[in-house]
């Protein structure tokens, strides 16, 4: 965590509703990275939330989470971080994806604190080492989240691009890597080897 940045309670958005179609099975959020399920991984580091909303199917999870889904069903992340949104209650939402098996409560701290010192910012961005912005590792404003409206299967990038966005490099550190398929599994196991 950042030194001086004051930390404001937050809620948090875990989009898990993916088919998972690159992965081969039916929900990638239940394989195990390290013998912990990718979605638990993730819920561990959002933990100090004051809510935790997952959009997608209800499934075990190792904590107490509230569930949704996109309407219609199947119609993008877009959609379903709306959903999500439209179940919180503090000032600051974390965005996640459910199949970062890295991010950590203090990288979630760390978004937090940067968008604390960017008052003039809708949201703060993880930015990986080849300058792409993540998005489903994130921190915003809730208002400004609420103020967006998406047509269904809209890429996230293309209407949280509109917000005013600050950025977090992370440069080769990898909280934002998302595990798509088998191989991205297993480079993640051996990263924790």
């Amino acid at each position: 965590m950042t030194a001086g940045a004051e930390l404001v309670p937050y809620d948090a958005v875990v989009l898990a509703g993916g088919r998972s179609r690159r992965m081969g099975v039916p929900d990638k959020t239940r394989l195990p990275v390290g013998g912990v399920p990718l979605l638990d991984r993730v819920l561990a580091a959002i933990g100090s939330a004051d809510r935790i909303v997952v959009v997608g199917a209800r499934r075990p999870t190792c904590r107490p989470v509230s569930w949704t889904t996109e309407q219609p069903a199947g119609t993008g992340p877009m959609t379903a971080l709306l959903a999500g949104v439209a179940l919180v209650a503090c000032d600051v939402t974390v965005v996640a994806a459910g199949d970062l098996p890295f991010l950590t409560a203090a990288d979630v701290d760390v978004l937090r604190a940067t968008l604390s010192r960017e008052p003039d910012a809708d949201g703060v961005v993880a930015v990986d080492g080849d300058g792409r912005r993540q998005w489903l590792c994130s921190a915003w404003r809730t208002e400004s989240l609420r103020l967006l409206r998406a047509e269904p299967n809209a890429a996230l990038r293309d209407v949280l691009g509109g917000l005013r966005v600050a950025t977090l490099p992370v440069g080769s550190r990898s909280p934002w890597l998302d595990c798509d398929t088998a191989e991205d599994i297993r480079r993640a196991e051996e990263q924790l080897a």
